[in-house]
Order: C-alpha cells, then structure tokens, then sequence
C-alpha cells in the first residue's frame, strides 16, 4: 500500500522481512534527495547557509512538529543531534553539589538509564525507579512515589522501549503530577512520536517532550528536538552558541545571555542533512494526506495479521501466550514476547539466518511493524524447523 515510498531500501534489502523497524526505520525514498539538497545548498551558500537553515529549513520543520504534536508555540522546539545532549542539557539546569532527587522508570532508553547511573554515584544525587509493571498501575504508582519526598525530577517514557506498552492517558498522568510536585516533568516521546496520536496542548506548559526522526519520523539519525516549556526560565551549563539564535533574554550584568525561546537549550554546529531529511518526510506525509491515526490503523492491522500467521504456525515460543502485553496496554508500532533469554537470542539469531530480521533485549523479543510492509508478503514458514 505505501512500499512506494520506501523502493531505495526495499531493493537493497531483497528477500528479507525487516521486523526492526522500531530500532532502524527504513527511510522513504524522498530523503535521498533531501540529503543531496542539503550538500547542493552548502556548496552553494557555504557560511551563508545558516541564514536558510535557521531561516526556513528550522521554521518549516518547527511547524509540522508542532501540528503533529498540537504544541501552541512552534518556536519552543529545538533541536539537537540526539536525546542524550538535551538529558544532559536538562540536568545540568540542577546544581549536583546539593541534594537531587529523581524519580524515573525501570524501563528508560539505555543512555538514560546509564547517565543517570553515573550521576546516582554522587552522594548528593537519589535515583528512585518505579518498575512499569503491572503496567495497568504505574501512572498511581509513578505519582506516589513523586509525591513522597520532594522531588527535583520526573522522567518516563510515553511508549517503553522494551516492551511497546505505553501511557494510556499523558494528559492526565502530567497534571496529576502538577498538583503533587513542582518538579521538571521529561517524557521521552522516541517511541511515541509519529507512532501514536499525541496531543500535547494541554500540558505544554508543564512538560519538556524529547523525540527524534531515527525511528518513525524516518528521517535517520542525527535530528532530534524538544518541545520547551513557554515558562521555562532555565539555563542549563551545558550550552553552545545556537542557543543565542534569535530573541535573547534580557541579561543580568555579566551573565550569559539564552534565546526567549526553545532554543535557549541549543547545542553548537551539527550537521543539518537530517533537519532536510525529515522535512521531505513531513512534507510527503502531508501531501499524501498520511496521518498519525492513519498510519497507526495500518499498523495495528499488520500486526493483527501477523500474529493470525502465528496462530497458525503454533510455535511452542513464539505465540500470544508470550506477548509480555496480555492487558492490551500495546500503544507502540512493535510486539514484544518475553520468555527464556537464552531462547530468545537463538532463536532471533535462526530468524536472521533465514532473512526475518528483528531485534531483542534480555528476554525480550521484539517484531516491528512499518508502512512499507504489506502482510501479503509475511512468511514466517521457517518457525517451522526452529524450535
């Protein structure tokens, strides 16, 4: 229905079935002529590039961001080579000489967890994990652990990467959490973006958001924002000379000055060819009139398909009994199976063998669902000899 798009990749790929697209998303074909677009305009502009960067290409990229997400103020967006810069950004808002308090999940994306990791060796710094499971529970379990010390910062993910569960209700749990915490709330968006229908309109004054184009945004590596509180009066150490783009806050004598915008936690020079890339992304969605719901719907369908073929092959492992999702909390673009780690790295490793390419965590094994598959073309024989 949509492999038109996606004809550069799917013909680099022949025989496989890519059922990693929640960790490598194959781009539409739109993008490779985005990237020479990008090349053309430096050798054509060179240090006057900056002036089309920050002029249109950052705007235009702002506004379809803020349309998908429906965010009030497009200008609150910045963006960042990856989410790991701006966690960084974020915490070095905080003093760590003095008592830190952070309260996050079990189940945050790896240079999170390991970041935050780092900074717990401190003695000033108390990380409190709140496990995701049962999942049905954690948005109570997420606000009483906020509400029983004060708390410096509240960081989740709206879709778990290591499972595809996510938040039923982000509205909700964010002003819950409002009411018992004056805590900066983060949500790591990067498996909620372009992937589930996000309304942020009504919390976008209380909550930084963090996503990226390296997974279904699809425009690859390199481009990731966050959407920045209007309030936000933040000013992070880690900072570099983008954040003086545009309006600049009034200084104190002898300060350093930030942007009265989103940019105020900018980085320095990164390489823009992604910021074109999920531009043609945006702009193909657009003209094809491709929606989140839409793409969701097709999604969920793919899935629905697959695992009817599961049905019918009835592996001993591989089947719904061993969905770690069993309360129907699935928001992501990917299934999850939980069983024996040793079981699950064979048998990924059998699948791969066979062209079926998926990924795994622990024991946990992932299929992904994209647009360009077509469930006509899903052939899962091979469960047959691996066991």
């Amino acid at each position: 229905m949509y492999q038109q798009f996606y004809q550069h990749f799917l013909k680099a790929n022949p025989g496989k079935q890519h059922f990693a697209c929640h960790s490598h998303h194959y781009w539409p074909d739109v993008t490779r002529d985005a990237t020479l677009a990008y090349w053309d305009d430096s050798a054509r502009l060179v240090d006057d590039k900056w002036e089309l960067v920050f002029g249109e290409k950052v705007p235009a990229v702002q506004q379809h961001i803020a349309r998908i997400l429906k965010l009030p103020e497009p200008e609150q967006i910045v963006f960042a080579p990856n989410t790991h810069e701006f966690v960084m950004r974020l915490l070095s808002c905080f003093d760590w000489s003095t008592p830190l308090t952070v309260v996050t999940t079990d189940s945050e994306f790896h240079s999170f967890h390991r970041q935050i990791n780092r900074l717990s060796e401190l003695n000033t710094v108390n990380v409190i994990r709140v496990p995701t499971e049962p999942f049905a529970t954690l948005p109570e379990r997420l606000e009483a652990a906020v509400a029983a010390q004060h708390t410096d910062l509240v960081f989740f993910s709206q879709v778990f990467f290591n499972s595809g569960v996510g938040i039923k209700d982000l509205t909700a749990l964010v002003q819950t959490l409002d009411k018992v915490t004056d805590a900066m709330i983060v949500v790591d968006g990067y498996h909620g973006f372009m992937a589930v229908p996000t309304d942020l309109s009504a919390i976008a004054k209380r909550v930084f958001y963090l996503a990226g184009s390296y997974k279904y945004a699809q425009g690859g590596e390199g481009c990731c924002f966050m959407a920045v509180p209007q309030s936000s009066e933040h000013r992070p150490i880690y900072t570099g000379w983008f954040a003086e783009f545009g309006e600049l806050a009034k200084a104190k004598q002898g300060q350093v000055q930030y942007a009265n915008n989103g940019y105020r936690f900018a980085g320095a020079t990164m390489d823009c060819s992604a910021l074109y890339r999920v531009l043609a992304v945006f702009d193909l969605y657009h003209q094809q009139q491709i929606t989140v719901e839409k793409a969701q719907a097709y999604i969920h369908s793919l899935q629905q398909a697959f695992l009817l073929l599961l049905d019918e092959m009835q592996h001993p492992l591989l089947n719904r009994r061993h969905l770690l999702d069993k309360q129907n909390q699935q928001q992501g673009q990917f299934l999850t199976f939980r069983f024996a780690a040793e079981d699950v790295a064979r048998i990924a490793s059998a699948l791969k063998q066979q062209g079926i390419m998926t990924d795994y965590r622990g024991d946990r094994l992932r299929f992904g669902f994209a647009l360009y598959h077509n469930a006509t073309d899903y052939n899962l024989s091979c469960l047959k000899d691996i066991s």
